[in-house]
């Protein structure tokens, strides 16, 4: 679905079929001993990351509550099992359907711009098979996450609950118009480029709220924006970096 260009130019096969079983199938004991410690390794390099283009983003790293909940989720049970050795470099992973988890320094990024805090409300746009939600679910927040893609949203459906999960919402959908029910909310992140901010998407996020989107044509150039509400409804923008996102695929934009 996106990957931020300036940090990873190479690819990986993205797999031909997506099946729920293979994410559902556990590692063993001495498996998951290996993917503790590539998941603290993965943590350096997202921290080296951040260091690396602070200059840009203005945000001098990562912090530690962030750093701890990328320590924590197991990133190699929301990918495809051909893509589990892969599943802790810092790079974006295809999921089948057109659609790539998040490179883990770019979405680190995009979390610590949000300034989540235990208890808010977080709108997320595009779940594909659940990695991010889970790693707001670490952070206290209470998570709404929509997705597109049916099997990508079922195998999220599953997964999430079976790793522990339980108290994220979901549903399908392509996340332009938010989630009307569930608004307003403390905090969106949007996983979709776009022309401009979705004015139904700003109208759902609470004063002082704080959304991260990557604003820019569907071909490029595209930057990834900090967007903060002020009292009287108006935007603060911040541009973080250059990046290149898929657009959102359909719905109302209205």
């Amino acid at each position: 679905m996106h990957f931020i260009a300036m940090l990873f130019a190479g690819r990986i096969a993205a797999p031909t079929v997506v099946s729920l079983a293979l994410f559902l199938a556990g590692p063993s004991h001495a498996q998951e001993e290996v993917f503790a410690a590539a998941r603290k390794e993965l943590v350096i390099r997202i921290q080296q990351a951040a260091l690396g283009i602070a200059a840009m983003t203005g945000a001098a790293g990562i912090d530690a509550r962030v750093l701890d909940a990328f320590g924590k989720v197991p990133r190699h049970r929301f990918v495809p099992g051909l893509l589990v050795p892969f599943a802790y470099q810092d790079v974006p992973l295809p999921l089948g359907y057109g659609q790539n988890l998040t490179q883990p320094s770019l979405l680190a990024l995009m979390t610590q711009v949000l300034e989540i805090k235990a208890g808010q409300r977080v709108f997320e746009t595009g779940t594909d098979t659940g990695y991010q939600a889970a790693i707001l679910a670490e952070l206290g927040a209470e998570v709404f996450s929509m997705e597109i893609v049916q099997p990508l949203l079922e195998i999220a459906r599953a997964l999430l609950p079976a790793l522990g999960y339980l108290g994220i919402s979901l549903a399908q959908g392509d996340g332009s118009s938010g989630w009307a029910e569930k608004a307003p909310f403390d905090a969106i992140m949007v996983k979709e480029s776009a022309p401009e901010i979705p004015p139904a998407l700003w109208r759902q996020l609470k004063a002082g709220g704080r959304m991260v989107i990557p604003l820019g044509p569907p071909e490029g150039p595209q930057v990834l924006t900090l967007a903060i509400k002020r009292a009287n409804g108006s935007i603060e923008r911040r541009p973080l970096l250059p990046v290149r996102f898929a657009p959102f695929q359909g719905g109302e934009r209205t």
